[in-house]
């Protein structure tokens, strides 16, 4: 599929829907995060923490996170780093149906395997599990 901005081969309009849907909400998650760590007494300033990469943002707040009991926000947003690192070290491919798509590899053991919407779909719901964990706190 082509679109008028590139000559580019794209997966279908569809797909690259959910693809920036995740991407949106784990956006979401992360800036949620910064904003519950500092709802108490910290030296970090926004600025500063939105700079960090999720992996370090995570390591970061995770002591805060433990003292407030919410050890299940760390566990979640740990494992969707790890998805999420998985749709942006990525690569492009053809599959048996002659659709571009997105496919990457497992890190520890170079497995391939392709991100589905399925994929996609189940990263946007477990997103909405940790945003739901994040606002636990506030009462909602």
């Amino acid at each position: 599929m082509y679109e008028s901005y590139t000559r580019q081969s794209l997966p279908p309009e569809s797909y690259r829907e959910l693809l920036g849907t995740a991407l949106c909400v784990f956006n979401s998650n992360n800036a949620f995060v910064i904003e519950n760590f500092l709802n108490e007494p910290v030296e970090d300033t926004w600025h500063q923490l939105i700079n960090k990469m999720s992996g370090k943002l995570l390591r970061h707040v995770e002591n805060q996170f433990e003292k407030r009991n919410a050890g299940k926000v760390l566990e979640l947003f740990e494992k969707l780093i790890g998805k999420r690192n998985r749709i942006i070290h990525r690569f492009q491919m053809t599959d048996s149906n002659g659709q571009q798509t997105l496919a990457t590899k497992e890190k520890e053991t170079d497995k391939q395997f392709q991100i589905t919407e399925e994929y996609l779909f189940d990263f946007i719901k477990e997103n909405e599990k940790l945003s739901n964990e994040l606002h636990n706190p506030r009462g909602y």
